[in-house]
């Protein structure tokens, strides 16, 4: 699904993003914003919650700034969605992967910082 990254790019499907995105259910939103920046909250992922994903894949930017915020933690644990945080590089191919599977993964890639 995710064919290649690059810093500030990734291709997928055969279309490339400059700006951060979702891929909720095999689908891609482009320009995805958060409310802080570097910090993902519960309000800055709903319609992935609406989704009710088994597993979230948050990609932290190449050096790993980004990350989730304590709220968010405590949601997804009472809601049993696993959540899996990680540098860019490895949220690729961690998010190919149990795509692959079958698995009900989405996920909020951050292509810069």
């Amino acid at each position: 699904m995710i064919e290649q990254y690059s810093f500030g790019n990734v291709v997928v499907n055969g279309v490339s993003y400059v700006n951060d995105i979702k891929i909720i259910q095999g689908n891609v939103i482009s320009e995805w914003w958060r409310k802080r920046a570097h910090f993902v909250d519960v309000d800055d992922i709903q319609d992935i919650l609406k989704s009710k994903p088994g597993i979230l894949v948050l990609c932290k930017g190449s050096p790993g700034q980004m990350k989730s915020t304590e709220a968010l933690r405590e949601f997804l644990g009472k809601n049993n969605i696993e959540l899996i945080e990680e540098k860019t590089s490895g949220a690729v191919k961690t998010f190919n992967r149990l795509f692959k599977q079958g698995k009900n993964v989405s996920a909020g890639f951050h292509l810069s910082c």
